[in-house]
């Protein structure tokens, strides 16, 4: 299936009925008075969180959509019937904006979660409103009014509790696979992982978290270069960040290098998700001996002047895998009950996670626009989506 995490659609909500003009008659009545009735309201537009969705897929071929209109008022008062509300379902995790002002409309973090995108237009009223002592005949009806028309740029944004980073092939995918049931694709050969893939790692039967796995990050992300700018967004509602590092590259790179490249593209991307809990994860330790791991943990602290959580691990044998998330779990555990018994705590927490996204929107606005703007680059945003590839759920 095609992993689409944006998409731009135009919604219109209904028009509301006009309202009716007529008089009763009927037999032995001479002037039986107005009983034109109201019109309907038109259908409003919501969207709705759907824990069933994991792509947007279904907005990259239809993109307009458009609610009932009200019916007309008729005689002997009857009103009419109004619009039904259209209901569109999103994934989880989807971020609402008006695509012509860049305002957040909102954000759909809770299944079965509505929000009101496009407002029906109001019934036109019959004559019989207008009756009065003074008025027996009245003749003035109004008109429905039209409905809300919206173009919505639609961003999908995966819940997580911790995600992934790491140059390509430091074994991110690997590591999902073992802390949890999710499949994404690995192999004994290098390439990079293409869509993001999530996983709920249980620590026990009634205790558990998701993981993330982006596209690996290279040199220049931040300023378009490969895959990974366009899935940082994703790591935006992250709590904490598992930077995962090979310790032995087959290419003989330095790891050390590798931890301040994606540290630096990180910054360049966002400041405030380059300030979020980062823990450093050496992968692959059994292809080294233990005291070449003690060096090289030893260096990475001493060059780096590294004072976070360093674990050492190996994905593929799953060493290591069970106190890191055990670790994970309960840091996720801390901070989720400081909050809560923090309400300052809370709040700060909540103007970081607009403050991330904020940022990341910008950046890729940024990288959008220059794309526009290069003469020699033909390619619409939307190419890479024709890419065929397969979402772990």
């Amino acid at each position: 299936m095609k992993f689409v995490d944006e998409a731009i659609i135009r919604v219109s909500a209904g028009k509301g009925g006009n309202g009716c003009l007529s008089f009763r008659r009927e037999k032995y009545v001479a002037k039986g008075g107005p009983d034109g009735g109201d019109g309907g309201d038109g259908g409003s537009v919501y969207l709705r969180a759907d824990p069933a969705l994991n792509t947007m897929v279904d907005y990259r071929y239809q993109r307009a959509f458009r609610a009932a209109n009200g019916e007309p008022g008729r005689g002997r008062n009857c009103t009419g019937a109004g619009g039904d509300d259209l209901v569109l379902p999103v994934p989880v995790g989807t971020t609402v904006m008006d695509a012509d002002s860049d305002e957040v409309l909102g954000d759909l973090t809770t299944p079965g979660e509505e929000l009101l995108v496009a407002r029906g237009g109001f019934h036109g009223l019959g004559n019989t409103r207008f009756k009065s002592s003074v008025n027996r005949a009245p003749r003035q009806t109004t008109a429905g009014t039209e409905g809300e028309e919206r173009q919505l740029r639609l961003e999908l944004k995966v819940l997580a509790d911790v995600g992934l980073l790491g140059l390509p092939n430091a074994g991110k995918s690997t590591f999902v696979r073992a802390v949890s049931a999710a499949r994404p694709r690995v192999a004994d050969y290098p390439f990079t992982t293409l869509v993001p893939s999530l996983g709920v790692v249980r620590v026990d039967p009634l205790r558990s978290f998701v993981v993330a796995d982006i596209p690996g990050l290279i040199a220049g992300a931040a300023e378009g270069a490969g895959l990974g700018v366009r899935f940082l967004r994703h790591l935006t509602r992250t709590r904490i960040l598992l930077h995962l590092v090979d310790a032995a590259p087959p290419d003989g790179s330095d790891p050390v290098e590798a931890v301040r490249t994606i540290a630096r593209e990180i910054e360049a991307f966002s400041p405030a998700l380059a300030a979020r809990p980062r823990w450093l994860v050496l992968n692959k330790e059994d292809l080294l001996d233990e005291e070449a791991m003690d060096a090289l943990a030893a260096r990475l602290r001493e060059e780096l002047s590294w004072e976070g959580p360093l674990y050492r691990i190996a994905a593929a044998s799953s060493a290591g895998t069970e106190r890191l998330c055990q670790d994970l779990m309960t840091a996720l555990e801390e901070r989720r009950a400081a909050e809560a018994a923090d309400p300052a705590l809370a709040q700060a927490e909540a103007e970081a996670q607009a403050r991330l996204q904020r940022e990341a929107r910008e950046r890729i606005d940024a990288l959008r626009a220059r794309r526009r703007a290069a003469p020699e680059d033909d390619s619409d945003d939307d190419s890479d989506y024709d890419v065929e590839v397969e979402y772990a759920p």
